[in-house]
C-alpha cells in the first residue's frame, strides 16, 4: 500500500488570496490545486501563476467540466495545469476528450452516480476518482459512514486511484485506515489554521503514521 498524497485545495474567492494561501504551505503539498470556485473566480490566470510559482508540482484544475472536454482541457493544459476534473455525468465522449489534452483527469463523484458508470469510466481509460462529501452536505450534518468507506474500498478494488476529500481533519484519517488512498484533499483545514504550514505537516505526519 502506497503512502497516500496530500493536497492543498485552494477554493479562495481571488487569486491575490490564493497566492497568499499556497505561499505558506505550497513546499509542504504533493499537488496544488486550483479549486472551481478560483477557477470561476479568477480563470485559469490562477493556473498560470501557480504554475509559475511551482514549476516542478502536480498542478490540478478542478473545472468540474461537464461539456466541451476537448476545449476546457486545452484550456487547462495550456495554461500549465497537469492533470483536470470533469463531472460524474459528463458523457464518456466528454470525458475522452478532455482527457486527450492533459497528463490525467478526475472524475468528481457526486449525486446519484453507480458502479456501473465506473466500470465504463475505467473501459474508456479513466485511471482517477475523487469521493466527496460535498460541503453543503457537510454544513447539513452528515460526516463520513461506512457506507461511504465502503464506496472507496470498492472502487480502489476495481483499480481506480481514489482521492478523498470533504471536511478532512487530521483526526480524520484514521477512519480510512487500511484502505488503499491515492490523495487526502485538504482546504479550510489547512489554508485557515493558525499555521498553515505547520497543519499541513500534521497530516503529513499522520499519514506516515498510518501508512508509512
Amino acid at each position: 500500500m502506497s503512502l497516500p498524497n496530500l493536497q492543498i485545495a485552494l477554493d479562495n474567492t481571488t487569486l491575490s488570496d490564493a497566492i497568499s494561501s499556497i505561499l505558506k504551505v505550497g513546499d509542504e503539498v504533493d499537488i496544488v490545486e486550483a479549486g472551481t470556485i478560483l477557477c470561476l473566480a479568477e480563470g485559469m490566470e490562477a493556473v498560470r501563476c501557480l504554475r509559475a510559482i511551482y514549476p516542478d508540482k502536480i498542478i490540478l484544475a478542478d473545472t468540474k467540466c461537464a461539456d466541451a472536454g476537448a476545449t476546457v482541457g486545452k484550456n487547462c493544459a495550456d495554461a500549465g495545469a497537469d492533470w483536470m476534473t470533469v463531472i460524474c455525468s459528463a458523457t464518456i465522449p466528454t470525458m475522452k476528450a478532455a482527457l486527450k489534452e492533459v497528463k490525467d483527469l478526475q472524475v468528481e463523484l457526486y449525486g446519484d452516480w453507480t458502479f456501473d458508470h465506473a466500470r465504463q469510466w475505467k473501459e474508456a481509460g479513466l485511471t482517477q476518482v475523487v469521493y466527496h462529501q460535498s460541503r453543503d452536505a457537510l454544513l447539513s450534518g452528515l460526516t463520513w459512514s461506512e457506507s461511504d468507506l465502503d464506496k472507496i474500498k470498492q472502487l480502489v478494488e476495481m483499480g481506480f486511484k481514489v482521492s478523498v476529500t470533504g471536511g478532512l481533519e487530521v483526526e480524520t484519517l484514521k477512519l480510512f485506515e487500511g484502505i488503499d488512498v491515492y490523495t487526502f484533499i485538504a482546504g479550510r483545514s489547512i489554508r485557515d489554521a493558525a499555521d498553515p504550514k505547520q497543519a499541513a505537516r500534521e497530516f503529513k505526519a499522520e499519514i506516515e503514521r498510518i501508512w508509512g
